[in-house]
Order: C-alpha cells, then structure tokens, then sequence
C-alpha cells in the first residue's frame, strides 16, 4: 500500500507574450498541448496540461500573454489571463532574461499582489542561455526588490534547464488532496480543440505577418470511423475576401500545405490515421460573434470595454 498523500493543485503561468509559458508547458507535461511559434499572443485561452510528479499532479495553466489591450479579441485575451492566475494556487510569473524588467513587465508587477491574492508567487526567468551570469543576477536583484516573490528560478523552458528544480518546488506547494484527472490525462482541452489549435498553429507558422491575428479555426465535425481512422472537418474563419486567398495560396497550394502539416502532428498526437479536410470562410464580423469565443474558450463579456 502506498501511505504517501496525494497532491493536486493549479498552477498558473503568467507573463508578456512570447515569455515561453507555452514551452514550458509542454516540457512539463511532456507533450504538446499548447501552441509553440515565434509569434506572440499565439495563446488565446486558457489552456489546461496535466503533469504528474510522484505523488503530486500539477495542473499547468498556460495563460494568454499579458499585454496592453486594444480589440475586444485581446481584452477577452487579457482578462483570461488574469482569471488564470487568480485561480490558480500558485502563479508563476516568466520573464525572458534578454529582454529583462520591460514596461510590459513594470505593469504586471504594478497589479501582481491585487490579481492572484494568497496565491504563493514564483519568479522564473526563462532563456537564460541568452544573457550571461553577471546580467542574470542583476536581473533577479531588482525583480526581487521590486515584488516579494516566494523563490526566483531560472531556467530554459525550450532546453529543459532548471525546469526540474521548478516542479519540485511547484509539488511542494500544492495543497493535499485526491487527483482530480486521470492520471493519463495530460490536457482537459476536447480533442476538437486540440486539433483546432494545432492546425491553427501550422496556418500561424505558415503565413508569417500576413495574418496572425485575423483568423481562427474551429473543429466543425469529428467522425470516428469503422476501420479506427478520423475524419476531422475543419472551418477556417478570416475577416475578409482577400485573407481567403492569402490562406487558400496560389491553386490552394498554402492550405494544401497547412492541412498536410496538421494532420501529420494530429496523427501523431492520437496514434491513428486521420482525414482532415480544411474550407475557409469569410466571416468579416467574426471578431465581434459570441459563438467564436465559446469555440476559444474565452468569455465574450470580457471583450467588453
């Protein structure tokens, strides 16, 4: 019999965009559930990765990136973000060490002890291959004078340094108490989701700046078929005609592209054959619809100004 108590807690990773929480989630859980690119404010809902550790499981928020807000996209973006951490049993704040104490990271500071009230507050400084010793310890001097966090890490989410001594640290304060997912379950995102997200992933990767931000993808059907394989239908919204043709490419050759890229990661993720099959559709208010945020996990009130 196993007499050693059971742990389960929340814990939330906030930050600027493109701070690393995505890649740091991933390397905790192990696999990917959260979108990795160059871009920033790639997150867009608060997304759930489950880690075990011994006898603890971590539940892994990985928040919208924290940034000054302008459409009802990003206000709804921002104040998920911000409801993560204040859910959450711990919060750990992931500033990039080459970038260090930016007026981004001034203003989260400002409202950090107001946000995630009793929560404890872990410091981890991310890309610290970056930057060399002298600047790390500077950088860690005047984050710690600026806000009283329980204990500053530094690590390289992408390369797995210090990432250990985070998680054991992360079991040690989370309360007891039984798991509360399987403990095969690494994401509590639905699958129709997570299929969405990476061929989101892959349109974000393939079209650089032309158009980040204006398009979104949702899961329309999912059949499971008799010999084991998937058939996903997939939409893919854009704000206008011209954004159509920039995602369907010269003869489709762009979404051809994406959709290959997508389906092989999404075979890969569930260990069978799938179908995917993409269509793109101009939906020039998309921005303003309830429905798409729902679809992204977001609260549509809190696009509100």
């Amino acid at each position: 019999m196993n007499d050693v108590p059971t742990k389960a807690g929340f814990v939330a990773l906030i930050g600027e965009p493109n701070a690393g929480k995505s890649t740091l989630l991933n390397r905790m859980v192990g696999a990917k559930v959260s979108i990795v690119t160059h871009k920033v404010q790639t997150t867009r809902a608060r997304i759930r990765g489950v880690a075990m550790a011994e006898n603890a499981q971590l539940i892994f928020i990985d928040t919208p990136g924290l940034f000054k807000p302008r459409r009802r996209l990003d206000r709804a973006m921002v104040a998920a973000a911000w409801g993560g951490a204040a859910d959450a049993d711990v919060v750990v704040l992931m500033i990039e060490a080459h970038r260090g104490v930016t007026e981004g990271v001034k203003a989260i500071l400002e409202t950090l002890s107001d946000r995630t009230g009793t929560s404890s507050v872990a410091l981890a400084i991310n890309k610290i291959d970056k930057v060399k010793s002298e600047v790390l310890l500077a950088l860690t001097k005047e984050m710690n004078e600026a806000y009283p966090f329980a204990e500053t890490f530094m690590i390289s989410a992408e390369r797995g340094h210090g990432c250990d001594s985070l998680r054991d640290w992360l079991t040690t304060q989370i309360p007891e108490g039984p798991y509360l997912y399987p403990e095969d379950q690494i994401a509590d995102l639905p699958m129709r989701m997570i299929a969405a997200e990476m061929t989101r992933e892959k349109l974000t990767l393939r079209l650089h700046q032309e158009l980040p931000y204006e398009l979104t993808v949702e899961t329309e059907n999912w059949e499971e078929r008799p010999d084991g394989s998937a058939r996903i239908d997939q939409l893919i919204y854009v704000a206008r005609d011209g954004h159509k043709g920039i995602v369907l490419g010269k003869g489709g050759e762009t979404v051809k592209s994406v959709s290959k890229a997508a389906r092989l990661e999404l075979e890969d993720f569930l260990g069978r054959r799938v179908h995917l099959f993409l269509k793109v559709k101009v939906r020039p208010n998309w921005l303003e619809e309830s429905e798409r945020y729902s679809e992204m996990g977001l609260d549509f009130k809190d696009g509100n100004n």
